[in-house]
């Protein structure tokens, strides 16, 4: 009898063992600034592995443990490459992240030198896929895409005539930024100037007592919501009643609290790289639901992004039989109409995502309101 269950044991002991384990980075700042993004980011992962390992994932046959090795880059750049390389040494089959573009471009060399795919959720500047490294992936379009929409939209819509522009002097903000004025003055719109801050900043009164002066009906902040809202509650301060514009770095549920009771309903416009209409929106929808049962928090903003940038690796992973970094790379690279809840994924040469969407947002009673879903 005794002989029975030791054996009983042993197998169990053994088939554990035999259980391989994937390893899956996710690097995002849960900490500074943007926190409360990087946590969602973070959450994100954390759900779909659940759901992964609950559900039972076979690769090559065997059936696979997934594990999420987390790592904090602050949103700095240092920080980013330093994370980056640790996840590196430990061996990750794949990596999520990072946020900010400043932080996944210096990162994603390392990634390439290593030969370890990366997917960022959030990360917009065009040329973290533009290098040349063919393991930058990305589920969310561009900046040339945002940032000229919001353009465009600023102009044609808004019917601005005096429009500034602010921006952080990060990789994010500046490319967004540049390229909403491009498109202003590709559309015929008339620019009052752009100036520069910081992400750490917190006193905006010089630049805007200067665009003040010239009349503004059109803001632009090329950042995130952290220096976005504070500077709403100044423009207010300061009696200026233009309409404020900016990219998915402050297009989040926290703006309004960010701001107070400086944001006017309708005043806010801005663009999420991402959304969904029509029969998708369900599943963006129950993902929602799973994600607020399961942490009992809010969605801020990329958290589905990045359970759609797992479940894609995972499936490539499948496909390809194999969670070796150089056999499922392919793979990924061959990624078509994978169903995603923010809609299907599909990825070009330069690992940039096919018809990736854009919503742009406004602000009432300080929830968001969808304006339009443009691809």
């Amino acid at each position: 009898m005794k002989l029975t269950v030791l054996a009983t044991i042993a197998a169990a002991f053994g088939s554990v063992s035999a259980q391989e384990v994937v390893r899956i980075g996710h690097v995002g700042p849960v900490s500074g600034q943007s926190a409360h993004l990087g946590k969602d980011m973070e959450n994100g992962a954390r759900l779909a592995i659940e759901e992964l390992n609950a559900k039972g994932v076979k690769i090559g046959g065997k059936a696979v443990k997934i594990e999420l090795v987390a790592e904090d880059d602050a949103g700095d750049p240092k920080q980013a490459t330093a994370a980056a390389q640790k996840l590196v040494d430990s061996k990750v089959n794949g990596v999520i992240g990072h946020l900010q573009s400043g932080a996944s471009i210096p990162a994603s060399k390392i990634y390439s030198d290593a030969g370890i795919p990366q997917v960022s959720p959030a990360s917009t500047n065009p040329k973290y896929t533009r290098q040349g490294y063919k393991t930058a992936f990305r589920v969310v379009a561009d900046d040339v895409h945002l940032g000229g929409t919001l353009g465009r939209y600023a102009v044609n819509q808004l019917k601005g005539k005096n429009i500034a522009v602010i921006d952080d002097r990060t990789a994010y903000g500046q490319g967004v930024a540049n390229e909403f004025e491009k498109a202003v003055k590709a559309a015929g719109g008339h620019l009052i100037g752009h100036e520069f801050t910081s992400d750490k900043a917190t006193d905006f009164m010089a630049i805007l007592t200067t665009f003040k002066a010239r009349k503004p009906d059109v803001v632009f902040f090329g950042g995130m919501d952290s220096v976005g809202g504070p500077m709403l509650k100044q423009m207010k301060s300061l009696g200026i009643q233009a309409k404020f514009m900016g990219g998915d770095g402050v297009c989040t549920a926290e703006l309004p609290k960010l701001a107070g009771d400086a944001m006017a309903d309708g005043q806010v416009v801005c663009a999420e790289a991402g959304g969904v209409e029509g029969a998708q929106k369900k599943a963006a929808d129950d993902f929602t639901l799973r994600y607020q049962k399961r942490f009992n928090d809010d969605v801020k903003l990329y958290a589905p992004y990045v359970y759609d940038a797992v479940n894609v690796m995972v499936d490539a992973m499948v496909r390809a039989g194999s969670s070796k970094p150089s056999q499922y790379l392919p793979e990924l690279a061959r990624t078509q109409a994978y169903p995603g809840v923010m809609g299907p994924i599909s990825f070009d040469e330069k690992g940039d995502i096919k018809n990736g969407a854009l919503t742009l947002y406004t602000y009432k009673g300080g929830k968001r309101e969808v304006i339009a879903v443009v691809r």
